[in-house]
């Protein structure tokens, strides 16, 4: 096994869910069978599959949703009524929400862009904290939100599901414990044939009646309404998201990062671009993403939007190759294919030795054993997991710095894409050392009245 970066017993230690508590960071000490008072700001698309995780939960009472458009609102306060029986407070502005004294935790679900402001802003207001992945949608955001958390003392699990998976977590630590050998190369995958028309090219158009774009944009540059721009959409986006890099890529890198035992890339390079070009996104259609991490190994992320064709020997959305063997991981569990050897295999390639060759293949011999494991990945395990430590003050299964350093790895590999420079990576100092213009872009300006949070 390579030698692991400093950091990596922080991640065993979370891949375990082993953590110190602190007893002290508590408002109030939680028995096994207290009621947790939530709030929920953002209810729509994700924030509605989030809602029904919490849900399934008998120890919570949902006293409070926010969001923007009134819809939402609507649909997710006869959601919890049925559910639970109480019809929960609705507020168009989630600042009112974050003022009400009288509940523990706040679960943000909002567009990217708004992460960071809301989940500062809630771990200020004494609040315990869910949040989406990616965590931010800058570096700089990312780490404002690890500070919050730690100088307000709060519980923040970051929305990376897989963290909380028994499947998930033994396969990460198969891997890093030598399972498949010496781990050289990585791949992941996104894979989906968007072609013909992809999101489609509709014009700028004037927003609905019923819905406050200045309001959507938030810290975000003040641009036209366009509908792709708006709810599910605004990932195709830079002002609101990293794309599929982010939204995708964060889940493979948070797989990638406990089964490698780093938490952090020592260089990235990406290029890619929309190459077929059928809609009106901003980000790419096609990409490639090389990272080296420390251990050398090199993880690469491939986005293809524009064929579905499986990319890999097996179904998967990782492939871990080692030299015992090769893992492919999907959201389904994951298979594992040795690899073979043979008595004096690399003498018998030779041309002289070629006539041996129908002799020793008979001889092959796996160095491990095959496997093949069956699992799932539940919303609702990551919700009992913060809720869980809520009531302990452990830290939960995807804290807020490991969700910050999976997702900083996705946006540098952005910056590199943006820069079409190889960017080296000081993992402490949170900077590119040889890069001072990509140094830029760690960080960007908050539309008035907006303050960017230091």
């Amino acid at each position: 096994m390579t030698q692991f970066h400093r950091r990596e017993f922080n991640i065993a230690a979370a891949v375990s869910g082993i953590a110190t508590a602190s007893a002290a960071s508590a408002k109030r000490v939680y028995g096994a069978n207290d009621r947790i008072r939530l709030g929920f700001i953002g209810v729509g698309n994700r924030g509605d599959q989030v809602l029904s995780a919490f849900l399934e939960q008998g120890d919570i009472e949902i006293a409070a949703v926010s969001d923007m458009y009134q819809p939402h609102l609507d649909f997710a306060a006869k959601k919890i009524q049925a559910s639970k029986g109480n019809l929960p407070d609705a507020y168009l502005d989630y600042r009112m929400l974050l003022d009400r004294k009288d509940f523990d935790a706040v679960v943000i679900c909002t567009p990217d862009h708004w992460h960071a402001l809301q989940m500062v802003q809630a771990c200020e207001a004494g609040k315990d904290v869910y949040v989406e992945k990616p965590l931010s949608l800058c570096v700089a955001e990312g780490r404002a939100m690890v500070n919050a958390a730690r100088k307000n003392n709060r519980v923040v699990q970051c929305g990376i599901q897989r963290m909380s998976s028994p499947f998930a977590a033994e396969a990460a630590d198969f891997i890093r414990n030598g399972g498949i050998g010496k781990v050289s190369v990585v791949r992941a995958f996104h894979v989906q044939n968007e072609w013909p028309q992809g999101i489609g090219r509709p014009e700028d158009a004037e927003p609905p009646e019923d819905f406050d774009w200045n309001q959507w944009l938030g810290p975000a540059p003040m641009q036209p309404y366009n509908k792709n721009r708006a709810f599910y959409r605004f990932r195709w986006f830079n002002d609101f998201s990293g794309g599929q890099l982010t939204n995708f890529g964060v889940h493979y890198l948070s797989q990638i990062h406990r089964s490698l035992g780093f938490d952090s890339p020592v260089s990235v390079a990406a290029l890619g671009g929309k190459f077929v070009d059928f809609d009106n996104r901003e980000v790419p259609d096609t990409m490639e993403v090389v990272w080296q991490y420390p251990g050398n190994t090199l993880v690469t992320f491939s986005q293809f939007n524009a064929s579905g064709n499986q990319p890999a020997a097996r179904p998967c959305e990782i492939e871990f190759r080692g030299t015992k063997g090769t893992l492919y991981f999907s959201t389904r569990g994951y298979e594992v294919i040795p690899e073979m050897v043979t008595p004096n295999q690399f003498a018998a390639r030779s041309p002289i030795n070629r006539k041996l060759e129908q002799g020793w293949r008979t001889g092959e011999k796996a160095m491990i054993e095959p496997a093949k494991i069956s699992g799932t990945m539940r919303d609702s395990d990551h919700a009992r997991n913060f809720l869980d430590c809520v009531k302990s003050r452990e830290k939960p299964s995807c804290d807020v710095e490991y969700g910050h350093r999976c997702t900083s790895a996705a946006l540098i590999a952005g910056i590199s894409l943006k820069t079409r420079s190889l960017l080296d990576w000081d993992a402490d100092k949170e900077s590119f050392t040889n890069h001072a213009e990509a140094n830029k872009l760690l960080s960007y300006e908050y539309r008035k009245p907006h303050i960017f949070p230091k």
